[in-house]
């Protein structure tokens, strides 16, 4: 069975174009939030993985629908891999039931390795730069917002 998801960023936008791109590729049932990319509050999405079940296929419109990050894109390919589920990204024409969909998952799990590197490189040079301008850790609080003299 099909399943597609929509998501549009504010209350002002309208999830028509998506919904219907999703009902033309054949989903049976399509889950729409209202929620930034960004928030981790989309129920929508919640219900619609909980309802994926192997052989299934997810649908989105576009990539930047399903996941706030490609480090969460990644984990909910992932996820769906593991699962037997299938996914489409209709406007990128990524498609995991082929070789070449499927090597896109693993490009896109390789940037996000990397995208996870940079980071911890980026916080361990912070942290030695702290370090060598003789900063030792966070500031003591007494109540978690008073400052230890």
């Amino acid at each position: 069975m099909k399943y597609g998801y929509a998501r549009v960023s504010t209350d002002d936008q309208k999830a028509d174009l998506q919904i219907a791109a999703l009902k033309k590729a054949g989903c049976e049932h399509v889950f729409t939030d209202t929620a930034s990319g960004a928030s981790s509050k989309r129920p929508e999405l919640t219900r619609c993985l909980a309802s994926l079940r192997a052989g299934d296929v997810l649908v989105v419109w576009k990539l930047d629908r399903l996941g706030r990050s490609l480090s969460h894109l990644v984990a909910v390919l992932s996820d769906l891999q593991k699962r037997g589920v299938a996914f489409l990204s209709l406007t990128e024409a990524i498609d995991t039931e082929n070789a070449a969909g499927r090597l896109m998952g693993h490009i896109l799990g390789a940037l996000a390795e990397f995208e996870r590197s940079l980071i911890v490189e980026r916080t361990q040079a912070g942290l030695n730069a702290a370090k060598n301008w003789g900063a030792s850790g966070r500031s003591l609080t007494i109540s978690g917002n008073m400052p230890v003299p």
